[in-house]
This record gives structure tokens, C-alpha cells and sequence, in this order.
């Protein structure tokens, strides 16, 4: 009887986690349109992009939060190609639900494009967009002028270059 008891708790074991690895790989499916598994729960989320103003750069984009929002000159027309570090410093705006047109923002400019990961990223006019890990605060836009890159974006898609008035202090 001794002999018999290991292979029997060996097999319970193992039907154990055939059914554990079977529950994990269901849950990770999509159900009404919402990833489950972890990630998110529940329904989609919508991400909205306005218009907020500065007295240095004018009119330019920002996300629902009043977070500010980048365009990079690297990317090409609903091609992101800010990867790996380049993400972890300036994080995509992704979205899995709809993309909702603020306060002065033009909806027919508005968009999204596949990433290598698979995740949904916000475009303005083509042009894939983003936040800076250094912003952190709504109204901040440390990031403008990054490296002659990275530049917020003007309520037309357009990347403002030049700032307004006579001070970019703290810019």
C-alpha cells in the first residue's frame, strides 16, 4: 500500500495543476471588450483628449487629467517607434475603450495605432502620442524641446516648437 500512495499523490498533483494552468489561461480572454487576468477588470476605459493653455506654449494637447501630451519627430504617420527605455521615460497614451474628442479638439484628427506589443496608442493627426516621466503634476511640460525631439502638441497636430512670450523658465 506504501508503494501505491506516492504515484496516486503524484497524479493528484499534477491533475491539480493541469486544472490551475487551465483556469489561468482562460482568464486571461476577453470578455465584453475588457481584459481580465490582473490587468483590468470590468469595463473599457475611455481616454479623452483636450485643450489646455500656457502662457509660454499657447494652446496645446493634454489628456482628461490636464496631464500634457508629446508628439516625437522619430515617429512616422501612426508609427510609434519609442520602445523599451524610450517608453519607460516618455509612457505611450494607450487606450482600450474610446477615444473621446475634449474641449477644442478636432474628434476627426483623432485616432489610434497598433504598438509592437499589441496595445492601442493614441494618435493627433497621425502622430502617435505621449506623456514625460518628468511631468508630474497637471500644466507641467518639462518635456518640451527634449533632445530637439519631443515637443507638445498644438490643438491642429502640429508640434509647437516655439514658445510664447518672453520666459521658459522651468521648461
Amino acid at each position: 500500500m506504501k508503494r501505491l500512495f506516492a504515484p496516486t499523490l503524484l497524479s493528484a498533483m499534477l491533475f491539480s495543476l493541469v486544472v490551475t494552468a487551465s483556469a489561468t489561461t482562460e482568464g486571461t480572454a476577453e470578455v465584453e471588450g475588457a481584459v481580465t487576468g490582473g490587468e483590468m477588470v470590468g469595463e473599457m476605459t475611455d481616454v479623452t483628449v483636450q485643450v489646455a493653455e500656457s502662457d509660454t506654449l499657447g494652446a496645446h494637447l493634454v489628456d482628461g487629467e490636464g496631464m500634457t501630451l508629446y508628439l516625437f519627430l522619430n515617429d512616422s504617420e501612426g508609427v510609434s517607434t519609442c520602445e523599451g527605455e524610450c517608453a519607460a521615460n516618455w509612457p505611450p497614451l494607450l487606450t482600450d475603450g474610446n477615444v473621446v474628442a475634449g474641449e477644442g479638439v478636432d474628434p476627426e484628427l483623432l485616432g489610434t495605432t497598433e504598438r509592437s506589443d499589441g496595445s492601442l496608442q493614441v494618435t493627433y493627426n497621425g502622430w502617435p502620442l505621449y506623456f514625460w516621466v518628468q511631468d508630474v503634476a497637471p500644466g507641467d511640460a518639462t518635456g518640451q524641446g527634449v533632445n530637439d525631439v519631443w515637443y507638445v502638441v498644438s490643438p491642429e497636430g502640429e508640434a509647437i516648437t516655439e514658445e510664447q512670450g518672453a520666459s521658459a523658465e522651468g521648461y
